[in-house]
């Protein structure tokens, strides 16, 4: 399974909540000092909210690794420093479903699909004045960045909303709330019990 939608619609929180073996897609984020990051228009700010920013084929490889085997290697990445700082491993047995959530998940859609590893894809959305106030004091509470560069990124972020979730529904995602995604979440797991073959 899928998970994506804009900063701070609760997507981790609904993976944490689902049950399922989780995946976490940021921490595919390219670090700061890689000079293909993307900035935002007439501003010196890194856009990370552009797929640019992200490693999609790193992420694209560790799905596939998980289908085959239950276990792949991941990096660390922490947010505030915009750096890898280690490596984890991900291990999910022989489970045969799992989450694997990040903004960037629906970029990933049709490469899953062609693997033959896809289940659903779906795209959180709880309108853009809630989603802003979550993200803004998520940010601040985990100190990801400065307080000014989140006013910025936040106030551009809530005013994109409504383009970032039509971006991710034309890439294959579904767009529903938080109970319409646990319900497709159960349906999906239910559907997988009887097999030996993992999806995502």
């Amino acid at each position: 399974m899928l998970l994506c939608g804009p900063s701070g619609s609760g997507k981790s929180l609904l993976a944490a909540h689902s049950g399922l073996p989780v995946l976490r897609l940021d921490d595919f984020y390219k670090e700061g000092t890689d000079p293909t990051l993307p900035t935002v228009p007439q501003s010196p700010d890194i856009d990370w909210d552009h797929p640019a920013s992200w490693d999609a084929d790193a992420a694209v490889a560790a799905i596939g690794e998980l289908c085959r085997t239950g276990r792949t290697g991941v990096p660390v990445y922490d947010i505030s420093l915009s750096a890898r700082t280690g490596e984890d491993t991900v291990d999910i047995g022989r489970t045969p479903l799992f989450l694997a959530e990040g903004i960037f998940a629906a970029e990933l859609v049709e490469r899953c699909r062609e693997l033959g590893v896809l289940a659903d894809a779906l795209c959180l959305s709880r309108g853009p004045l809630t989603t802003f106030r979550r993200r803004f004091l998520r940010d601040l509470r985990e100190s990801r960045k400065s307080v000014p560069f989140l006013l910025r990124r936040g106030w551009r972020l809530m005013r994109q909303e409504r383009s970032v979730i039509a971006r991710q529904t034309a890439l294959g995602a579904h767009a529903c709330d938080r109970g319409e995604a646990m319900g497709r979440l159960a349906a999906a797991a239910a559907g997988r019990c009887a097999t030996s073959r993992t999806t995502v």
